[in-house]
């Protein structure tokens, strides 16, 4: 490395221009002083402040479970899943007729490098991929030789909402680098570019594009929701420039450089509007076909990224892990479970790593989560009364609440229609059972989203096993009742 006295005395205001400033046309920070610039950052990690808000106004906390400033000599194989690795691929093997390999993933100059070359001699899986009208087999294409490896990571935590980052560099063939997230019918690609894409199209070496798709059944192509596309003043292989996301309960974000490029609004969009449950982060490479198929002469080359990093908001509400199951938007998650190599986006069956609410068969005939209407998200939890119904309830998967001694105060938003609603609604704890004090619908506002609370005790810690559970008693009903819709439930501790 080349590293001179004065570059060493001006390493911190570096560190600072280079991570929380826009990046100029001339890097403000050298290739050869950049891993003594990522030790400072290290040492003053808390320091780091997104290129959209660099003095922090927004109060944000970096995620160090979804951040990485890849300065090891290899991948952090307990944050990041590396495709291909032990022969293990989650969900796809990569966009045919290229492959993920595992031995593309470089860690080199405190850069992670996501390779892709031509590779005749490797082991090509005997399968194709299916991609809408595509279905190509891999390492082929048209019956002629395409023996192309490239690479992906895939972060093992998800997370939901935050400002996410990368300060990168495309590659510079016609290979694609891409910066995406999934999560439960939801996928965000943050960016797809090429640095020298053989045909136009949509992504061209001088433009980044944004997609969401919406994966929820039937989840057949086109799937895309909303996006955006953004012509640059310069080749997205030429130079690093900073690329983030901000997404909150309510909308997206784009940055370049710290500076907004779009803003999309659920307001605007309705049901369009799918980012309502946790993502992990991808990182990749693949072939678009349509956009040209990259030669031999052409690779290999690389996607280069300096960092990773995501930051998130703090938040009173001790439900905030799971703030999208308790909104009834998606699946509970249990991250110290692996996810399944098959968990597909649109999947919503039960297993170890992501639970639903557990709504018996009584209760189904009155219990339901509905588009109708909703607080945040585009669900709520619907109650349909009904005629002569015996008890019902609704419950969390076990091990869906884990609170430690204290007291608290429970809160929902909820919306009762004009008529007869039931008179109470039950709440409880189950290991050990905590009873809370009934919350009384009768009388309470109608027609628009009211909060209702209750304070309650714990005088012991949660159980493995603890769930949070609904009940409405039919002596609590009269004939002739009607609808109601909860939503957002929250716990928060009460300051003594």
């Amino acid at each position: 490395m080349r590293l001179s006295l004065l570059s060493l005395v001006f390493v911190p205001s570096l560190a600072i221009a280079g991570c929380n400033g826009p990046v100029s046309e001339t890097k403000p920070i050298s290739e050869d002083v950049k891993p003594a610039v990522e030790k400072v950052l290290q040492v003053s990690g808390s320091e780091i402040s997104p290129a959209s808000d660099p003095t922090n106004e927004g109060g944000w906390v970096l995620n160090p479970d979804i951040s990485d400033e890849f300065n090891g000599s290899e991948i952090d194989h307990d944050k990041w899943l590396v495709q291909g690795k032990d022969n293990d691929f989650y969900i796809w093997k990569g966009r045919a007729p290229s492959q993920f390999a595992p031995h593309n993933v470089i860690l080199e100059d405190g850069l992670l490098k996501l390779r892709s070359q031509w590779e005749p001699d490797y082991a090509f899986a005997q399968e194709t991929y299916a991609d809408g009208a595509h279905n190509d087999p891999y390492g082929m294409l048209e019956g002629k030789p395409v023996p192309v490896t490239t690479a992906a990571i895939v972060s093992k935590k998800r997370f939901l909402n935050g400002y996410m980052e990368v300060r990168s560099k495309a590659n510079p063939s016609s290979m694609t680098s891409a910066f995406w997230a999934i999560g439960f019918e939801q996928e965000l690609d943050i960016f797809e570019q090429m640095g020298k894409p053989q045909t136009q199209g949509s992504i061209s070496g001088n433009k980044t594009k944004l997609t969401v798709h919406d994966w929820s059944p039937p989840a057949i192509r086109p799937t895309r929701a909303f996006g955006y596309s953004h012509k640059l003043d310069h080749n997205v292989s030429e130079q690093f420039h900073t690329y983030g996301a901000e997404w909150g309960v309510d909308y997206l974000k784009f940055y370049i450089d710290g500076e907004l490029q779009f803003h999309q609004t659920r307001e605007s969009l309705g049901l369009d509007w799918v980012l309502n449950n946790p993502m992990e982060l991808w990182l990749d490479s693949e072939i678009f076909k349509w956009l040209g198929v990259p030669t031999e002469d052409e690779l290999p080359n690389d996607f280069e990224i300096d960092y990773v990093r995501v930051w998130q908001k703090p938040s009173t509400n001790l439900l905030q892990k799971h703030e999208a199951f308790f909104g009834f938007e998606g699946p509970m998650l249990f991250e110290d479970v692996e996810k399944p190599l098959d968990l597909l986006p649109e999947d919503a069956t039960d297993n170890e790593y992501q639970k639903f609410w557990v709504i018996d068969e009584a209760a189904k005939n009155n219990f339901r989560i509905t588009k109708n209407r909703w607080y945040n998200g585009v669900n709520s939890l619907k109650y349909v009364s009904r005629s002569g119904q015996p008890d019902l309830e609704i419950k969390t998967p076990e091990g869906g609440i884990q609170l430690a001694p204290g007291e608290y105060e429970l809160s929902f938003k909820i919306l009762l229609k004009n008529g007869i609603q039931p008179k109470k609604l039950r709440v409880s704890l189950t290991s050990p059972e905590v009873v809370i004090e009934p919350f009384q619908l009768e009388p309470q506002t109608r027609g628009k989203w009211i909060t209702l609370k209750q304070r309650f005790t714990k005088d012991s810690a949660s159980h493995e096993n603890d769930q949070l559970k609904l009940e409405i008693l039919s002596d609590d009903v009269l004939n002739g009742g009607t609808d109601f819709f909860l939503d957002d439930i929250r716990i928060e501790a009460v300051k003594s």
